[in-house]
């Protein structure tokens, strides 16, 4: 039977003797995780060697960034039908100005996509999805030296997004919908992040079930890196994503919540999308997606609290205000 070792993390207080630290975070022990079977909670002088450096090792910086502190990646749709800003940025003026709006809020990466993807969405096609963000990948670069992701299943458009200037791919399939997508990343030698997903944006909230979620999406996860690996991207060029709302229920979204420390475990950086999303207006009672910006703050401090190191955010001004005052009152004197 798999262990699998989730650290119970903390963010403030004095750190007892024994203590090991995953960024700005620590820990003295962990729930060892078994499907089917009670958790366990050890001290963390009791895990494997092994796994206590894959927890631990500092992650290599992604797209130039260090993530010795967390980093806030700014959302921008720039098609007609996202889920939260459908329309708000599908010309290139609105685009670019929002993206200028989002550096100077304090967003230390900016997200590009065409494509919608949220439950229900159609897929684009690739010249269309190309011709909606490589311009403004271009025209962004042009002003800006910002890191840029391009959001992407496909490895066409994906490979025009960095040609344009982008220095991340942000696959929500995890190289599964197009099987070029590891070989173009693994030649340009770009950093991925592997998101995981249920199913397509059309089908994947019809009935989502799992075995035990949390310890399916780590492991999915863990086969994607290997996969990766494989195709000749290296590990430090790796950022997961458990893909919160692709595919899940709510209590399916709350679980892979309350377990986001486990990923650490991947040995590498873990981005957390769940800005805007239909669980928290369902929780917050907030069933427009512009009026869930609350709720979006609160589930991005409780991803800093867990170790996060990237936060795609909608909200890009509130989510820095909050998180400044998150690290302040947990930095140790």
């Amino acid at each position: 039977m798999t262990d699998y070792f989730k650290p119970l993390l903390q963010i403030t207080g004095p750190r007892p003797e024994g203590a090991v630290a995953i960024g700005w975070c620590w820990f003295d022990k962990v729930a060892v995780l078994r499907r089917h079977k009670a958790a366990e909670v050890i001290p963390a002088t009791e895990v494997p060697a092994a796994v206590i450096r894959q927890l631990t090792a500092a992650r290599a910086p992604v797209a130039g960034l260090t993530l010795d502190a967390p980093r806030i990646m700014g959302i921008l749709n720039v098609t007609p039908d996202s889920f939260s800003d459908g329309g708000d940025f599908a010309d290139m003026p609105a685009a670019v100005t929002h993206a200028q709006a989002m550096i100077a809020a304090g967003a230390d990466i900016l997200d590009i996509g065409g494509e919608s993807t949220r439950p229900g969405a159609v897929t684009v096609d690739h010249a269309a999805e190309i011709t909606r963000t490589a311009p403004v990948i271009a025209a962004i670069r042009a002003s800006s030296d910002v890191p840029i992701s391009i959001d992407t299943r496909k490895a066409d458009v994906a490979a025009a997004g960095l040609q344009a200037g982008a220095t991340l791919v942000n696959d929500v399939a995890a190289m599964s919908y197009d099987p070029a997508m590891a070989g173009m990343v693994a030649a340009a030698k770009a950093p991925i992040c592997l998101m995981h997903a249920s199913g397509d944006p059309g089908t994947m909230q019809n009935n989502p079930t799992y075995d035990d979620v949390l310890l399916d999406v780590y492991d999915f996860l863990a086969a994607r890196i290997a996969l990766a690996e494989a195709a000749g991207i290296a590990r430090d060029l790796i950022v997961v994503d458990p893909g919160i709302g692709f595919g899940k229920t709510l209590e399916h979204n709350l679980e892979l919540l309350r377990g986001l420390s486990l990923f650490h475990g991947l040995g590498c950086p873990i981005l957390l999308g769940a800005s805007r999303k239909r669980f928290i207006g369902t929780l917050g009672n907030a069933p427009e997606a512009k009026d869930r910006m609350a709720g979006s703050v609160a589930v991005a401090l409780h991803g800093i609290a867990a170790g996060v190191q990237i936060l795609r955010v909608h909200d890009t001004y509130q989510t820095r205000q909050a998180l400044s005052l998150q690290m302040a009152m947990a930095e140790q004197k």
